[in-house]
């Protein structure tokens, strides 16, 4: 039989159909519980359509300005080639390393009361900015989704064929010119989804708004379902707000299925894109003040946190210490869980149950608070929550984690189960020795990969154990918070700083590990 041939579909392997089992069972279950004790709920209130209409109001503006302040800065780095602008790319490329929480207090540092931009304004004679409500609430999303949606646009720009630009320059092309027929284009097909992508991570930011947010009136729906938790502990309200969550970002996420339009380039010779027309010293000065002012606004929240929390450091509080303890065990536990469910849902899928792996998506249209307050309801009748406060941290980091560990390895599981399946079925190889000689070696790669994400989003998690931790037991997101509650800002940022080093050290561990140990 010809070796080009399509194998014809075969069973799904049972660790894959179990891993759907699991996923579902994960995803569903907290979502029934919900929706059941959604009915006990009476009808919405004015607080709650108040937090309904300022979900959208700043998931809007925060994807409205990230795109359009990613557009300039973008545009700037794909024209332009001068030292660290690799680093800088890269910086731009892991924006969900960053712990939310480790990036509010970098904004409080630069924009809050006491911060470098508030004291500027004093020795000027200016009146202070305010950064908590709404405003506040929109910068430190656009801090954080910046990055995302540069590298975005990024790859939009960089994917024009140079000899577009020779054509142009042959043809000569003005400025203007090239701007409607060659980045107009590049802006219809990628800005639409760029923007939404940002505007459906801005529906579910909890941590920010917990933080940053002003009272009632800059209260999202994620913040009331925690505030009728810890507050009111009025669970059919907690729980109708929740079902109000995954209504919207439902809608979000197929929302943004459907915005991208084709640049329609066509293809190219996959040549260093040119830029002929941008040389000229007014567009070289712009460019570079575009970059400048962009890596300020990214770098400097971090480099107050550092220099407010490295001469604290080492004498942070013994709890703090027992905190990035607890963070550690459940980011390993929800990295480990995140790759055994994804490992089984991608190899499945590159053995010919190519829909199990939508399972692995199925966490994409909930938010962390809404599974975790499934989870709440389950656990309530049954136990004291705040003893599954640890296990249900690392569940639902895990279950958050799947749809990227998914992407991840299935390309690389469809790949070595095209080249060397048929030869493992000649020979009769399954279950364990197929995986220990086929797959874990060609999928090392992907699986570190996918263990670092997992593991740094964990450890930087502020969300699910908010629900469950009582007094003691905190994670060290947790105890950060709890740190500027009690105004210890200096021990906050040093806390921080710790976690910001955690999560960085786990992702660079376990991806280096991966690396050093896969196949060549």
């Amino acid at each position: 039989m010809d070796a080009a041939c399509p194998r014809p579909a075969a069973r799904p392997p049972a660790p894959a159909l179990a891993a759907a089992a699991v996923v579902a069972a994960l995803t569903l279950g907290p979502l029934a519980a919900v929706a059941v004790v959604a009915g006990g709920a009476g009808a919405p209130g004015p607080a709650d359509w108040a937090a309904l209409r300022f979900t959208i109001l700043q998931a809007a503006l925060s994807a409205g300005l990230s795109v359009a302040l990613a557009v300039p800065l973008a545009r700037a780095l794909a024209r332009r080639r001068f030292p660290g602008r690799r680093a800088l790319i890269t910086l731009l490329g892991a924006p969900f390393l960053l712990p939310t929480v480790v990036a509010a207090l970098g904004i409080l540092a630069v924009f809050g009361r006491r911060g470098l931009v508030n004291e500027g304004l004093a020795a000027l004679g200016l009146p202070a900015v305010q950064i908590y409500g709404l405003q506040g609430v929109v910068v430190a999303h656009v801090f954080l989704n910046l990055p995302l949606a540069t590298r975005l646009l990024l790859l939009g720009w960089l994917a024009i064929p140079a000899e577009r630009f020779r054509l142009a320059a042959a043809l000569g092309f003005r400025p203007a010119d090239i701007a409607r027929h060659l980045e107009r284009p590049v802006l219809r097909a990628v800005l639409p989804g760029a923007a939404a992508t940002v505007f459906l991570i801005c529906l579910s930011s909890f941590t920010v708004a917990l933080i940053l947010g002003g009272g009632p009136r800059a209260t999202t729906l994620e913040l009331a379902i925690y505030q009728a938790f810890r507050f009111d502990f009025d669970l059919p309200r907690a729980a109708a707000l929740a079902l109000a969550q995954l209504g919207l970002c439902a809608a979000a996420l197929a929302a943004a299925a459907r915005v991208a339009l084709p640049a329609a380039f066509g293809p190219g010779l996959d040549r260093v894109a040119g830029w002929q027309a941008a040389d000229s010293p007014g567009a070289r000065a712009g460019d570079a003040a575009v970059i400048a002012l962009g890596a300020a606004f990214l770098l400097a929240p971090l480099g107050a946190v550092v220099a407010a929390g490295l001469p604290r450091l080492a004498g942070l509080p013994p709890e703090v210490w027992r905190a990035a303890a607890r963070s550690l065990v459940v980011a390993l536990a929800a990295a480990g869980l995140t790759v055994t469910l994804a490992l089984a849902l991608a190899v499945g899928a590159a053995r010919g149950a190519g829909h199990l792996a939508l399972a692995g998506a199925l966490p994409l249209a909930v938010s962390p608070l809404v599974l975790g307050t499934g989870l709440f309801l389950l656990v309530f009748p049954l136990a004291d929550p705040s003893g599954w406060a640890l296990p249900a941290t690392a569940l639902v980091n895990a279950l958050m984690a799947l749809p990227f560990a998914v992407r991840a390895l299935e390309p690389a599981a469809r790949a070595a189960e095209a080249d060397f399946g048929r030869l493992a079925d000649s020979l009769g190889m399954t279950g364990r020795a197929r995986l220990r000689l086929l797959t874990l070696p060609r999928l090392a790669r992907p699986l570190a990969f996918a263990a670092g994400l997992s593991a740094a989003l964990s450890a930087g998690d502020l969300g699910v154990v908010t629900l469950f931790a009582g007094t003691g037991g905190a994670t060290l997101p947790l105890e950060v918070f709890r740190l500027m509650g009690a105004y210890r800002m200096t021990d906050a940022a040093a806390a921080a700083l710790l976690l910001l080093a955690l999560s960085l050290a786990l992702f660079w561990a376990l991806d280096r590990g991966g690396r050093g140990r896969a196949a060549a």
